[in-house]
């Protein structure tokens, strides 16, 4: 079972960039898929990017395709998000989640398909 612990969030200005980490306990992450996903006050938790086994898949939402980019360091057990020309509609909670099972097994990019999850960080962007 992995544990995860999210740090990194604040507050920025539009424009900015901030790089979020998530540092996992247990034996599993390596093989895990892990994701980022968002949650706004008043709104459902959306999916924003997810990275494969051995970094060789990487999914993101259309909303932050070439400014977010996901990455994993298995060596220090923590998945990364790099986040650059922070939106004000970018301001949320920012989670970290993770599931076993290969990458092609998932069937939809939603916060039912991952089991673990961290407990957030706050990302707020000021126009």
């Amino acid at each position: 079972q992995v544990q995860l612990v999210e740090s990194g969030g604040g507050l920025v200005q539009a424009g900015d960039s901030l790089r979020l980490s998530c540092a996992a306990s247990g034996r599993t992450f390596s093989s895990s898929v892990m994701g980022w996903f968002r949650q706004a006050p008043g709104k459902e938790r959306e999916f924003v990017a997810a990275v494969g086994k051995n970094s060789i898949n990487t999914a993101y939402v259309e909303s932050v395709e070439g400014r977010f980019t996901i990455s994993r360091d298995d060596a220090k057990n923590t998945v990364y998000l790099q986040m650059n020309s922070l939106k004000p509609e970018d301001t949320a909670v920012y989670y970290c989640a993770a599931r076993g099972g290969t990458w092609y097994s998932i069937s939809a990019w939603n916060s039912a398909n991952f089991a673990t999850w961290g407990q957030g960080t706050q990302v707020t962007v000021s126009s």
